[in-house]
């Protein structure tokens, strides 16, 4: 049931994802979270400065209400589940954008000046690391 993944900086995105609120698959009949995987791929491969950051994937993160849902996550770390997201290259790019940014803080709590337009207001969930809460 579990699957072995690198313990670094990770975004994991749900590749069974809805589209939209109203949309399950697209016209080919491919999940929204299938396509928002490919594309944050496409983005780390494109640019040298995503390649600290591990793309990884996992079916359903129980979000399925928020469609287009990620987990950003790396060790001793507050986490957060962000979703919302078109499953397109803009969205790809501004959660690897700030995940580069999350993985070269401390804590993991980049400040608010610095995130990427594309992800405020996708913010769902706080996550704290194992072993520790946020103060």
């Amino acid at each position: 049931m579990l699957k072995p993944v690198e313990n670094g900086p990770a975004v994991v995105a749900c590749n069974t994802c809805r589209h939209s609120a109203a949309m399950r698959e697209d016209e080919e009949g491919v999940r929204g979270g299938a396509r928002l995987v490919e594309a944050l791929r496409t983005a780390q491969a494109g640019d040298p400065r995503y390649a600290g950051v591990a793309v990884q994937e996992m079916p359903c993160l129980f979000a399925c209400t928020e469609h287009c849902t990620v987990h950003l996550r790396a060790p001793d770390k507050v986490g957060y589940v962000l979703g919302r997201f078109t499953p397109d290259a803009d969205a790809a790019t501004a959660i690897l954008d700030y995940a580069v940014r999350y993985a070269e803080s401390e804590h993991g709590r980049v400040p608010f000046k610095e995130w990427p337009a594309g992800v405020k207001g996708h913010f769902l969930v706080r996550t704290p690391p194992p072993g520790f809460v946020a103060e």
